[in-house]
């Protein structure tokens, strides 16, 4: 599972950050790189409990592509 670099405390804040063209970048905090392509979130960050999942496209940039999140 990714993150975003904004710590999110729901999914309808991304989607909503997003759609209004906020380029938000996302990592991975485990060992592994991300890559362009289908990725998935969840948050808020740890140590809080996480609260919402969702699934993107991520671009060359490791940005979310407006209209990608579900």
């Amino acid at each position: 599972m990714s993150y975003t670099e904004i710590n999110f405390k729901s999914k309808k804040a991304l989607k909503i950050a997003v759609a209004a063209g906020k380029k938000v970048y996302c990592y991975n905090p485990g060992p592994f790189a991300l890559a362009p392509g289908k990725i998935h979130l969840e948050g808020p960050h740890y140590p809080e409990p996480h609260k919402w999942y969702a699934e993107a496209r991520i671009d060359a940039d490791l940005a979310i592509i407006p209209g990608s999140i579900s």
